[in-house]
């Protein structure tokens, strides 16, 4: 069975959501967006939880579906949870995904993370304790559960984060590091510039939206070949088999908020190597710059940009079709021509992710814009071009560009890539 799966979500339970973000509404979108799995989110919080339970049925098989409804959408357990503790004389600060088989499980979770801090304040709770403390105790009640280090390489709240990260999973994670099989790339990095790591060739790596607004579910995802089983989706992760993993969903890591390093207050964004030129530091104010995912993954790799790996997971690149109608209109996302365009596509064509991927281009043509059409081609294509995001602010993919824009864009150290 083909199983497209996005991973990590949060709830409205987390702070800076939206109030949609619960599971009747997130399966109206999963099935527009052509999402058939997806994470529940944040299953530590005591009110989200009874809503869990009061709303999914549990098919038997580690998954869910919506009680007394007859959405093909189904749901897997999961939650992010962040640690934040000092180790090598350092605060470190490691977000990390638990996956759950059952409720039986995630209770038996909840109540033992209750004792380490307060599960109602966020969606996203906040424990003290050291993250391979973490590990151990979620796989001592359930060895069926798997972590996965959240957003890697992040600044601030990842395992490889230039400001509170390790240089490998063994020096994070200690004698805890044998039981991490995957990590998840983010959107500042896509597999290519995690596989420049060879420490991380026995890690999969999958994709995730980390969304928090029902519209941005599946910007990041993954696609599996096998039943549609926790445990067999849990041992294909684990394995990582091409066979059975066929690829991961990608937006472009450019546009990622950290991909590139920068200050934002100061509108200042560099690449890897002219940061290094200005010793780190910004040259308006003086301060320390955030150093970006690209940056990190430099300092880290042992192999050259672009080097071809057999037998790894593929990916492709994506950006979601209301961006590519928006660019292709000159129009807000919200604006009525762009919902309209949005809408009578999935109506004559299906699900977002098919479109975007899969259809033919004689499909296509039948159903869309003729401009929309030539949008999709050129980001099948990479026909793009890509404004990275620094210090927390996103970058801009631009598809359609007249040579009076060209020409307007400031000319800044490493801000424009051409694919």
């Amino acid at each position: 069975m083909r199983i497209i799966a996005d991973f990590h979500i949060h709830s409205k339970y987390s702070r800076a959501t939206s109030r949609e973000m619960e599971v009747q509404t997130l399966a109206r979108y999963a099935e527009v967006k052509g999402i058939n799995l997806l994470a529940t989110g944040d299953f530590t919080h005591p009110q989200y939880f009874a809503e869990l339970q009061g709303s999914l049925e549990p098919l038997g098989n580690g998954l869910f579906k919506l009680r007394n409804q007859s959405s093909p959408v189904r749901f897997i357990l999961t939650v992010e949870v962040s640690n934040i503790f000092s180790a090598k004389g350092k605060t470190r600060k490691i977000h990390t995904l638990i996956f759950s088989p059952s409720f039986e499980v995630a209770q038996k979770i909840n109540s033992a993370l209750e004792q380490r801090g307060k599960l109602s304040s966020d969606g996203r709770p906040i424990f003290g304790m050291h993250v391979k403390d973490l590990v151990k105790l979620v796989l001592d009640i359930s060895t069926d559960c798997l972590l996965v280090p959240a957003h890697a390489w992040t600044p601030w709240f990842s395992v490889f984060g230039s400001e509170s990260g390790f240089d490998s999973l063994e020096e994070c994670f200690e004698e805890q590091a044998k039981n991490i099989y995957a990590i998840e790339t983010g959107l500042s990095s896509d597999p290519a510039m995690n596989r420049r790591l060879s420490k991380l060739d026995r890690v999969t790596l999958i994709s995730n939206s980390d969304s928090h607004s029902p519209s941005r579910i599946g910007r990041e995802a993954n696609v599996l070949d096998c039943a549609m089983d926790y445990h067999e989706i849990v041992e294909v992760i684990k394995k990582g088999d091409p066979g059975r993993f066929l690829y991961t969903i990608e937006f472009f890591p450019s546009e990622g908020k950290y991909h590139f390093d920068g200050h934002r207050n100061c509108n200042i964004v560099f690449e890897p190597k002219v940061t290094q030129e200005h010793d780190c530091t910004c040259p308006k104010c003086g301060k320390k710059l955030t150093i970006g995912v690209m940056h990190r993954v430099e300092s880290l790799a042992d192999r050259p940009a672009g080097q071809a790996l057999s037998g790894k997971i593929p990916f492709k690149n994506m950006v979601p079709l209301d961006e590519i109608i928006a660019d292709a209109f000159g129009k807000t996302l919200n604006s009525r021509a762009v919902q309209e365009e949005y809408e009578r596509m999935i109506q004559g064509l299906g699900a977002e992710i098919d479109i975007l991927l899969e259809r033919s281009e004689t499909d296509l043509k039948n159903h869309s814009h003729p401009r929309v059409l030539e949008g999709i081609i050129k980001v099948r294509n990479q026909e793009v071009e890509l404004i990275p995001g620094y210090d927390g602010v996103y970058g801009k993919v631009k598809i359609f560009r007249s040579a009076e824009e060209r020409s307007a864009i400031p000319s800044v150290s490493g801000q424009m890539e051409l694919f």
